[in-house]
Order: C-alpha cells, then structure tokens, then sequence
C-alpha cells in the first residue's frame, strides 16, 4: 500500500482534529495506477509552523484553512507558488466566496472545501486530490521514462551508424587518392566494401521502421487466408545464392500447401528473418532445416542450423533490440540486431512466444508459436 503524506492546517482545534480523526484511517483504490493509498498524518494550528513542515518534511497534499492568524493560507499559497514543490492543496474556508475560491486557485490550489463539511465530503475531496496527483506523477514518470529510452535508441543508433559510415568514408578517401587507370581492382574491391556497408545501413533503416510501425500500429494489418509453405519457400529462395555460394546445404520440411489465418507481411518477415540468420551465423558446408506446419489454429514454425550456435548468457539478451553478441565468430557477419526482436513482437501479435534452443560450435533452433487467433493493435 502507498502512503501519502497528509498536512492539517487550521487554527480551529477541534475542527482540525475531527479532520485527522475522519482521515486516520481512510483508505482509496486508484485503479488507474494500481494502487491503495492510506494517509500519515499531521496537524499544525499555524500558519509558521506549516511552513515549517513544508520546508522541513513536505507534505504530498495540504488540506489548508483560508483564514490563520498570522500567516494566512493565501500567504502559504504565494510562498509555495514560489518554488517548486511536488504536492496538492485543498483550500478550506468558512468564507466559500466566488473570489475567494478564485484567489487561491490562481494562487495554485488544487480544490475548495467549504466549511461545514460532512466527512464523506471531506474524503471525496481528498479521493479527488489523490487520484490527481498520482496520475500526474505516473504521467511525469512516464515522460521522463519516455526520455530516456529515446536517448538510449539515439545513442544506439548514432553508434551503429557511426562505423559504417565512417568506413564508407575512409573507402572513399582511398579512391580519391588513386589512379583510376593502374589501381582499377583497388577500386572496384574499395567500391565493393562500401556498397556492402551501405547496404547494412539500409538494412539497419528498413527494420528500423518496421519496428516502430509495429509498435505504434501504424502499420494497416491485412488478416487473410496465407500459405505458410510457400512464405517458407520464398524465404527460402531469398537465401539460396549466399548459402550456395558457402555450399549450405537447405531444406524444407512442410506438407504443403498450409493455409493459415495470418497477415502475409508478418509471416515473411518471421521466415525471412530465421532462415537469413540460420545462413548468416552457419559453418561453411553446413545445414538449414526448416519446419512449418498448422494444426487447431496453431502455427509452428522452427529452423535449425548447424552453426556457431551461442551461450547460454548469450541467449537471454538475444531478442531485446541492438542485441549483436560479440565475439571472433561474428565480427565479420552484417546485422541491425533488430531482426529477432521484431519476430518476437511479431510473436506477441499472434498470442505466441520464440524460443531458442543451442549449442555453442554445434548450432541452433529457433522455434516460434503463433495462434491464428491474432491480437488486434
């Protein structure tokens, strides 16, 4: 249960301490942030002494009377306005007048509560101060929450970019400076180099905005009858020249054709993403096997590799955004470290999972579950 700190001010003994006896024990649910909210709480008969309290111990809410003697509530309100402070005021006062309620609200008063009040009038008061001031501070909590993680996706970003591009560049000086007729085969293999850097730039930007658009839902979701046999063929063929070229060796294991209930985009994105990385990350002369069937609604799709394969720490970073694992087997290989991500949110769309199963030099087998039933944006 949260505790908020409440501070009773009012130079009418009795009237304060009703106050405290009503609140002592008072208790609210605020379903909007998931909380049970009980009060500490004080009294002070002054003005001085509430400043006191501020200065020293601040309250989170301030039930304050109008009328002190000494400094007045008007006062307390003008040294608050002054500084900044995390807290909520309700005014109350004998004197409920139109200006008066105008006064402390532009003196920054929360709320009014006009003496008499009955306690249950006194609680939906401080229910409603409550209720406004955690959603404020989870409203601030999430913006700054919002803050940050931009900072960390741009300083992610700026450093994925960084090297590619400061490569290009250098490739590029390096043109400038020879002669095209004797340095020909230096050039067309600098070129080269900065075409592939280039295209890992792309690549980069392309899965960039696939996963904003999944995360924002901004991409229109077309849920239509799809053959998962043949997205597993096309996935397939995409990869065929580089795994020839590395004599990797590629199989299908569907009974096809597969009609799922599925949006086509995703399910290429998911086969084009394992089958690409079961390439990437294999031995020369290795293996891809792919699996895909659909039975009771249920999609299963798995590829498995026989290569580099990764560890056990590894693995429980692998499908969080910018997961590259570093070592000498994958210093060379190309990725935005977006692609698993996106199939696990992809994943999360179709009410499913992924999972990884692997041996470090022995390779890997990602599985993925998906329900045709898919989740709405």
């Amino acid at each position: 249960m949260e505790t908020l700190n409440l501070l009773i001010v009012d130079d009418e003994t009795a009237m304060g301490k009703a106050v405290e006896r009503a609140l002592r024990s008072y208790t609210v649910q605020v379903p909007e942030v998931d909380l049970e909210v009980g009060y500490a709480i004080e009294y002070v008969d002054t003005g001085e002494k509430a400043l006191d309290v501020i200065n020293t111990r601040p309250p989170d809410i301030l039930l304050l009377d109008h009328k002190l003697p000494g400094i007045s509530g008007l006062d307390i309100l003008n040294h608050l306005s002054g500084k900044p402070h995390d807290l909520l005021t309700v005014m109350i006062t004998a004197y409920a007048t139109l200006e008066n309620a105008i006064a402390a609200t532009r003196r920054g008063a929360y709320d009014f509560l006009a003496k008499p009040f009955t306690p249950e009038e006194l609680k939906a008061t401080v229910y409603r101060t409550t209720k406004h001031l955690l959603l404020c501070r989870q409203a601030e909590k999430l913006a700054g929450e919002k803050r940050r993680i931009r900072f960390e996706f741009i300083s992610v970003l700026a450093h994925e970019l960084k090297a590619p591009l400061a490569a290009v560049q250098q490739y590029l000086d390096i043109i400038c400076g020879v002669d095209p007729a004797s340095d020909a085969e230096l050039i067309q293999r600098l070129a080269g180099r900065s075409l592939e850097r280039i295209r890992g730039m792309r690549k980069l930007i392309l899965d960039l905005l696939d996963v904003t658009r999944l995360e924002s839902g901004q991409r229109p979701r077309r849920m239509e009858q799809v053959d998962l046999a043949a997205v597993a063929v096309a996935a397939v063929e995409n990869m065929s020249g580089e795994a020839k070229k590395r004599g990797i060796a590629m199989e299908i294991h569907a009974n096809g054709p597969l009609w799922v209930t599925a949006d086509v985009w995703e399910m290429e994105t998911v086969f084009n993403n394992l089958v690409s990385n079961a390439v990437k990350y294999n031995r020369e002369n290795g293996r891809v096997d792919v699996y895909a069937s659909a039975e009771n609604g249920t999609i299963a799709v798995r590829v498995s590799d026989t290569g580099i394969g990764i560890s056990e720490q590894d693995a429980a970073r692998l499908f969080k955004e910018f997961a590259r694992i570093r070592n000498a087997d994958t210093d060379t290989i190309a990725g935005s470290g977006l692609g698993l991500s996106i199939v696990k949110k992809i994943a999360t769309l179709y009410n499913g999972d992924v999972s990884l199963e692997s041996t470090p030099g022995r390779g890997s087998t990602f599985r993925v579950t998906l329900k045709e039933t898919a989740t709405a944006f």
